[in-house]
């Protein structure tokens, strides 16, 4: 199982890797106002059309794959935190939470403290001046 969550947290790492940059090269709305004027549109890489569908389609494919393998994690992750304790209660199956509150409560109770005297208003040159 931990291969398996292993391969699908590559591939979230390098697809999230993989927009980021293409995100990054892609242009804005407003480098299409230049190459409407004639700077350089034609002689690109991926044609007259320019790279925006490429871009635009691949990064649209790496989130699909971004997406899935989060799912996918989320639901290796469920399963992974499912406990055979009876109450389902996450503090009670943590390390030794569960008996140290078993153990609480067959113990003797607390010696009662005595409730301490109001504190007194300040007198003298510790009171607050007034008006």
């Amino acid at each position: 199982m931990s291969i398996v969550v292993t391969l699908i947290l590559t591939a979230q790492m390098l697809s999230a890797l993989g927009m980021i940059g293409l995100i990054l090269v892609q242009h804005g709305k407003g480098a299409d106002m230049g190459a409407a004027f004639g700077s350089g549109g034609s002689g690109s890489l991926f044609g007259a059309s320019g790279s925006a569908n490429f871009l635009s389609r691949t990064t649209a494919v790496l989130a699909a794959v971004f997406f899935t393998t989060t799912l996918a994690l989320a639901y290796f992750g469920n399963l992974r935190a499912e406990a055979p304790a009876s109450t389902g209660s996450v503090l009670e199956t943590a390390a030794g939470v569960g008996s140290a509150l078993e153990g609480a409560k067959t113990a003797a109770p607390a010696p009662a403290i005595p409730p301490a005297e109001p504190a007194q208003p300040a007198k003298g040159s510790a009171a607050i001046p007034t008006k």
